[in-house]
């Protein structure tokens, strides 16, 4: 027996709901933790106490938000943070002992910075380098190493050490494997950013303004059609 037609519109428009709710990607959860750290404290605390780099718990959950923030903003899968390569940056930075800003030559994909406030800082100081970035023409450039290899595709994890270098503040150093910067793979790897929510990997697309021409449809079906 066939339903009434204006079952048929609520089915209808209960299927479209539903396939809202199922493309949404699962992305703001990172997101609003990136927030989250963004706050500052009207007194601020002095950089050598930053919770950020004294905290291992705060430190990790920092770099991983941080880092993931801007792939997801690229189309790249979330990285997992990794013990082996936290190992050895944090030795690279206990071998450095006058603090010498320099890449280890190791054999990872490396990010430094120096003089951070806070990890968040140091990880958006190599995002925004995206500014300067000719998606155009995707190659490696000095000025923009940093963020091709935060965004890199093909990487998967990434592992950071940290050292207090006195008045110059806090040193960090991330390692990421696969590493990035592969000449000639730069159009595939680094994306450009996306507009809305976008999933990183083969799960469904659904921009914010998307979701909302479907719920308009899924109302009109059931009140004209």
């Amino acid at each position: 027996m066939r339903l009434p037609s204006r079952c048929n519109r609520l089915l209808l428009a209960v299927v479209l709901l539903s396939a809202v709710v199922e493309s949404a990607p699962a992305y703001p959860a990172v997101i609003a933790a990136v927030a989250a750290t963004s706050v500052r404290s009207p007194q601020p605390v002095p950089i050598s106490q930053s919770p950020q780099f004294v905290s291992d718990a705060d430190f990790t959950a920092a770099i991983l938000n941080s880092t993931n923030h801007f792939r997801h903003q690229h189309n790249a899968s979330a990285v997992t943070y990794n013990a082996t390569l936290d190992q050895f940056a944090t030795a690279y930075l206990d071998a450095n002992r006058d603090c010498t800003f320099a890449h280890s030559g190791g054999p990872y994909g490396e990010n430094i910075a120096l003089g951070c406030s806070d990890v968040q800082g140091c990880v958006d100081a190599w995002g925004n380098e995206r500014a300067k970035y000719d998606f155009d023409h995707p190659d490696f450039v000095e000025d923009t190493g940093h963020f091709t290899q935060l965004v890199w595709r093909n990487t998967t994890a990434v592992g950071c050490g940290r050292k207090l270098c006195g008045e110059k503040g806090w040193f960090l150093v991330c390692e990421y494997f696969p590493r990035g910067n592969v000449l000639g793979a730069f159009g595939d790897a680094v994306g450009r950013q996306v507009d809305g929510f976008m999933s990183a990997g083969s799960e469904s697309v659904l921009r914010p303004s998307m979701m909302w021409l479907v719920l308009w449809l899924a109302v009109a079906l059931v009140l004209f059609w």
